[in-house]
């Protein structure tokens, strides 16, 4: 039996140790025992090992970290769609698009966390002059980065300070010296109007950074899953199946997975004067962002680690042919979110989402069983107004049911010949609205996090849905366009069923390639493609 058929976990990975062992007992993970540099040879080796799907990598000798509090590095867990499904507890060849039905079920499900007494986070606490952030094997993951980035794939835990509501997110933090990490702090974000608040009321705002544990934290962490009443505890517990189990901190008011690798505690504070130097960083979008410039601190006060702990890491940037983790985990998590923003909306006939993976949601592909004119203008018009969009939907592409979202083929063909720019709705430009901080796209000066408390976007609906206001003709049997080329039923099985007898010397077409040579299960939903 086939790894991908056999690997299905029954029960939530305990914690980051219990995921790399079942990674390796899958064949998903290498150890590299090697001594690499934190200084770019470790980026450029997950560089490579991610432009060739390769696994996930634990290194293990690191240079100048032989002898200090954290000694190795892991990168790569959720890079593939194979080791997301394993994650989310399904079998390892489960598809894109199943897995998004399925986050889009359990992202609406809760599973509150508990309290325990203690926990293996415990086992070394670290205080005063003995914490050094530099004790832990941060890279430098860039050539133009301005330091080395240590809160790249971290759980960052706050609380409202009126409310008591918890956000984990995932925000980057670079070493500012042994016990400050300097954090790029947006307001619009979660824990930006967390910030917000403590900031209004002069106090500084706790701050807990988890580093290394169960892979649902980091995949919830850096998706912005979570309803009004709820935290990323609970949606994570809904993934594991079963409670997170969490520890008070030493030294500020907050919880953490009471197994996690590394928790760094502190505070940080809106006084410009306290602020560091942070960046450049080379973000998301694959491009260098921006320049150093002052920003709000945590001053750590406290670290807690396990024994020998792990430092979990992400490398940033990602283009065409050179894949980021987050690129993947955003495909589905993003999608499954999209989704339910759509439902919750009240638009109809939604029958699949794509935030595509080489734009982490910038670019959103939406496909419809079309019920009226307009009917992609509402959708586009529900992504837009939800809170997510300060970072997604910059452009919104609608298609139906016959295209593939996930074929840039499809899409071409279905922009080719259903858009013609002049028509009124197949092309909108929509703004000024927010939009993100870091799209090299909008001019520097108004993207301001501290001015502005987001970017500026002009968002782009492409409706590529055939088009409604053209007339019905009788040559087209009254549809307003012609029908679509397919090969009928009867004769697509007359071929398969004498295709040996052909003696091409070539395997018959996939299930999936029938399907489309024949549009046979589409004949009933869409009426442009004809009954036979």
């Amino acid at each position: 039996m086939a790894v991908a058929e056999k690997a299905v976990r029954t029960k939530a990975f305990a914690d980051l140790r219990d995921w790399i062992y079942w990674l390796e007992a899958q064949g998903q993970l290498r150890r590299v025992k090697a001594e690499v540099d934190w200084d770019l040879e470790i980026a450029g080796i997950t560089r490579a090992v991610q432009a060739k799907e390769g696994p996930a990598v634990l290194f293990e000798n690191i240079k100048d970290y032989r002898n200090t509090r954290g000694r190795s590095l892991f990168i790569g867990g959720l890079f593939t769609y194979q080791r997301i499904a394993a994650m989310l507890g399904l079998p390892m060849d489960t598809s894109a698009a199943d897995m998004i039905k399925h986050c889009r079920r359990t992202f609406r499900e809760q599973v509150h966390p508990i309290m325990v007494s203690t926990g293996p986070v415990k086992e070394n606490i670290v205080t005063g002059d003995d914490i050094n952030l530099y004790d832990f094997p941060a890279p430098r993951w860039h050539h133009l980065d301005g330091g080395r980035y240590i809160d790249t794939f971290a759980g960052v835990v706050t609380k409202d300070p009126e409310t008591g509501e918890v956000n984990v997110g995932m925000y980057r933090g670079m070493i500012a010296g042994k016990n400050k990490v300097a954090k790029l702090v947006v307001p619009a974000q979660h824990w930006g109007r967390h910030f917000t608040k403590y900031r209004d009321m002069g106090r500084p705002m706790p701050v807990a950074i988890v580093h290394g544990w169960d892979e649902a934290m980091p995949f919830c962490a850096c998706s912005p899953i979570v309803h009004k009443g709820s935290s990323e505890w609970d949606v994570i517990g809904a993934i594991r199946g079963e409670p997170v189990q969490l520890v008070k901190c030493e030294t500020v008011d907050l919880e953490v997975p009471a197994s996690a690798e590394i928790v760094v505690e502190g505070t940080i504070s809106a006084d410009p004067s306290t602020f560091e130097m942070e960046g450049p960083f080379c973000e998301y979008t694959g491009f260098s962002e921006g320049k150093a410039f002052p920003k709000p601190v945590v001053q750590v006060q406290c670290i807690t680690h396990r024994h020998d702990p792990i430092l979990r890491g992400y490398l940033e940037g990602t283009r065409p042919g050179m894949p980021i983790e987050e690129a993947r985990i955003y495909s589905i998590s993003l999608s499954a979110i999209a989704w339910n923003v759509l439902e919750d909306a009240g638009v109809p006939g939604v029958t699949d989402v794509w935030c595509t993976p080489v734009t982490l949601g910038t670019t959103t592909i939406v496909q419809i069983r079309k019920q009226h004119r307009g009917h992609a203008q509402q959708v586009a018009g529900a992504l837009w107004s939800s809170s997510s969009s300060n970072y997604f939907y910059k452009m919104v592409i609608v298609v139906e049911e016959d295209i593939d979202i996930r074929s840039w083929e499809d899409l071409d063909w279905a922009l080719a010949y259903r858009v013609n720019a002049g028509e009124p709705g197949d092309l909108t430009v929509f703004g000024p609205t927010g939009g993100s901080v870091l799209d090299p796209s909008v001019r520097s000066e108004d993207r301001d996090p501290i001015l502005f408390g987001t970017g500026k976007w002009y968002r782009v609906l492409i409706d590529a849905t055939r088009n409604w206001n053209f007339p019905r003709r009788q040559e087209y049997g009254g549809q307003v366009y012609p029908p679509v080329n397919k090969l009928s039923r009867d004769v697509e099985r007359k071929v398969a069923r004498r295709w040996k007898e052909y003696d091409l010397g070539i395997d018959y077409l996939t299930e999936e390639q029938r399907k489309t040579l024949t549009l046979e299960h589409l004949v009933d939903v869409l009426p442009v493609v004809g009954k036979e």
